[in-house]
């Protein structure tokens, strides 16, 4: 468990890296993508080793009923990371619709892995991604917004993202459990 946990406070501290020390992180340059680049692969190499190594400790057991809502939740959140905020109407007023997005997907899997090795990741990536958008917002509190876009894009991401929610739904079923119920 502690790789695991060391793996999301890296995730989380090279994410934060530029809004918690600024000065910093302005020195490195171009320097410091590649140094934060390679830190969130180190976090998700971590993540992956640490949680695949922990052991399974139940910690509550979820309704069989809450795989269909974490479903709907991850193409919702899949959704919410394509580019339809940016291009389309229905996400437009959204400010950190990647953010929300990520978020959606944590609190999803909360919902369907009750063990600790999953409410620490799962847990730890949420509350990340709240912290990052509570961060930019005291950073930066005016938002001018975006151009609105149209609803064919809008339909035109929500498509791709039900093709890309399929594709990821095998792969995890190839990695891990399916998330399609039988």
């Amino acid at each position: 468990m502690p790789i695991l946990i060391l793996g999301v406070l890296i995730w989380a501290g090279a994410h934060l890296f530029a809004r918690l020390a600024p000065a910093s992180r302005e020195r490195l340059g171009r320097r410091g993508k590649g140094a934060v680049a390679l830190a969130l692969l180190l976090a998700v190499v971590l993540m992956v080793v640490g949680f695949r190594a922990s052991p399974l400790l139940p910690v509550w057991e979820p309704p069989a009923f809450l795989r269909h809502l974490n479903n709907l939740m991850v193409l919702v959140a899949i959704y919410m990371m394509s580019p339809a905020p940016a291009k389309g109407v229905v996400l437009n007023r959204l400010r950190h619709p990647m953010l929300l997005g990520f978020a959606l997907w944590a609190l999803a899997h909360l919902l369907v892995n009750g063990d600790l090795a999953s409410i620490v990741l799962f847990g730890g990536l949420l509350l990340w991604a709240l912290v990052e958008i509570a961060a930019i917002d005291r950073a930066e509190p005016q938002w001018a917004g975006r151009p609105r876009g149209t609803f064919g894009k809008d339909a035109m991401f929500l498509v791709a993202s039900i093709v890309l929610y399929g594709v990821i739904g095998v792969v995890h079923g190839w990695v891990g459990p399916s998330p399609f119920p039988m």
